[in-house]
């Protein structure tokens, strides 16, 4: 039987076909389905929301699904270069294709080579690293870093990421956000957060609002303290500059002055932005 395409689609957009799941029932809200495009999908959801080595066990306990129709995905996956196997583990990770994928994107290119000149400015003129953090479904991403030009520094690479409730530059673009945007990102912190802990990050979000910028000792390396700026669009923070502040014998500036020049190179980035740019 031969069938028209022109007319189903037609008929798609009248609203005379539904679109059907795997056993030929009507999906609510979707118009086509593609089943095995959501299956890869879903493994890669949930290798980053994991954040860890998983197994096929893992992986398929998980998702609730056989191992006989999720092995060709996380297969084809490995083969297309997005998930590679744990040597140590035998489960399976994220490779960096994603991150390399999102970082060609304009909006992400373009704040970055508007930053980098700055912060190597930044960089060379305090003596420490600086990195470029954004916002990325609950937690903070470093984007961009540069090193200072000293002997011995601290310096975050990129591809950096973790949930934004436990970094400055998390409290500082939480806290230059509209409302709205503040409750959507609260919203997507992770169910073992406390309310008493949520509590304190939108405190420290306050604060950084108030101040201009934020300044906390690194919950992740003893020894250093990170002050973050924000960089703004607008009136929201596109991203965060941070300076991770560690303090040897002979500091090419103190902290206080670490701070004011790290809020001017911040200024001076988010002069470059376009406010009607939404690619930026």
């Amino acid at each position: 039987m031969c069938c028209d395409k022109r007319g189903i689609d037609e008929k798609f957009e009248r609203g005379d076909l539904m679109a059907q799941d795997d056993e030929g029932g009507a999906v609510g809200g979707t118009r086509y389905r593609a089943p095995a495009l959501e299956k890869g999908l879903d493994v890669l959801e949930l290798l980053v929301a994991e954040g860890r080595a998983m197994t096929m066990t893992d992986i398929c306990q998980h998702l609730g699904r056989s191992q006989g129709e999720m092995f060709r995905m996380v297969q084809v996956l490995q083969s297309r270069g997005f998930v590679d196997q744990d040597r140590a583990s035998d489960g399976y990770v994220l490779t960096g294709k994603l991150f390399s994928m999102a970082m060609r994107q304009p909006p992400v290119r373009s704040l970055v080579e508007i930053a980098l000149p700055e912060m190597r400015k930044l960089a060379m003129g305090i003596g420490q690293s600086c990195h470029l953090a954004v916002h990325s479904q609950g937690q903070i991403v470093v984007v961009a870093r540069v090193e200072s030009d000293e002997q011995i520094g601290f310096s975050v690479r990129v591809g950096h990421h973790r949930p934004m409730q436990e970094t400055v530059s998390g409290a500082v673009l939480l806290g230059f956000q509209p409302p709205e945007l503040r409750a959507r990102w609260l919203g997507m912190m992770p169910h073992a957060v406390t309310v008493a802990q949520r509590d304190a990050f939108l405190a420290r979000s306050n604060d950084a609002r108030k101040a201009g910028y934020a300044s906390e000792a690194s919950t992740f390396t003893v020894g250093i303290t990170d002050v973050s700026a924000p960089v703004l669009r607008g009136d929201r923070a596109a991203a965060a500059l941070t300076v991770p502040f560690i303090r040897h014998a002979n500091p090419r500036c103190e902290l206080d002055e670490v701070i004011e020049r790290l809020i001017a190179a911040a200024r001076r980035i988010s002069g470059g932005l376009v406010e009607s740019d939404n690619r930026i």
